[in-house]
């Protein structure tokens, strides 16, 4: 089943950014360690067969936890499981755009639970699996139905690709870092993982580059954070003149809505 999140309260949501880049797990500049972006999107994606094997291992997955809940392996490979599966989920169009079904968001959720249990149950997380994770997040946040709920999985996203960061520090790596971080609002933080990216630059050519493709990236993600202080503002003022602020299923969309060119599509 298709939802179309689509077309109702534009004061409310009015964000569109493309960072499709950051959803399918591409840096700003080289693909660093071994990522394979056909991991993040299956090449038979939006097919419930090729999500089957996925939900199979997941379930064999979930019987041996039971056994033992904190076991970092198995846990990791539960997140794995239900990432591909999810991914497999996602119909991709002929002109690129994504929709996606609610089972397949259900299967991200599973994915993002199961990483939280994972990064608990270990002290050195995988640069692999959160590298995978970081743009899940987005997908998750792009998806929300309010503020806070997408709040949450952007600085998910963040914390992941940080991990992946601080295992792999490299002008790419640190590059996304800051993409990441300054949809957070911690500008303090994106400009500091900025900064660690210019430092890394092989040519002041290579520097500006980095200048170039993060400043849009900065005023948007500014621009995106004054909208959700402005709803929240709208929110309390409604609530405190005893109106009732607009709950997650009236949204005129996902406070993200077109992130990154995809949607819960109709």
């Amino acid at each position: 089943m298709l939802f179309d999140l689509r077309g109702r309260r534009k004061n409310v949501v009015k964000v569109v950014y493309a960072m499709l880049a950051a959803l399918m797990g591409i840096s700003l500049f080289v693909a660093v360690g071994p990522f394979n972006i056909g991991e993040l999107f299956n090449s038979n994606s939006g097919s419930v067969n090729a999500a089957e094997p996925y939900e199979e291992q997941a379930e064999r997955i979930e019987v041996k936890l039971k056994k033992d809940p904190q076991d970092p392996e198995l846990l990791l490979a539960l997140t794995r499981a239900q990432l591909n599966a999810a991914n497999a989920k996602v119909n991709v169009e002929p002109n690129g755009a994504r929709t996606y079904t609610t089972e397949g968001v259900q299967e991200y959720q599973r994915a993002g639970d199961s990483w939280s249990k994972y990064l608990k149950s270990t002290e050195e997380p995988s640069p692999n699996l959160a590298q995978l994770m970081a743009p899940a997040f987005i997908t998750l946040a792009e998806l929300a139905r309010n503020y806070d709920e997408a709040q949450v999985n952007l600085e998910a996203s963040a914390a992941a690709q940080e991990i992946v960061t601080e295992q792999r520090p490299s002008l790419n790596s640190y590059s996304t870092l800051a993409y990441y971080t300054y949809f957070t609002g911690d500008y303090a933080a994106a400009e500091k993982a900025e900064a660690e990216a210019k430092k890394l630059a092989k040519s002041k050519a290579e520097e500006k580059a980095i200048e170039t493709q993060l400043k849009p990236i900065s005023k948007r993600a500014r621009e995106y954070q004054n909208e959700r202080k402005q709803a929240e503002k709208e929110e309390a003022e409604a609530a405190k003149a005893g109106g009732e602020a607009p709950s997650p299923e009236n949204l005129e969309g996902s406070p993200l809505e077109g992130l990154g060119g995809g949607g819960l599509g109709g």
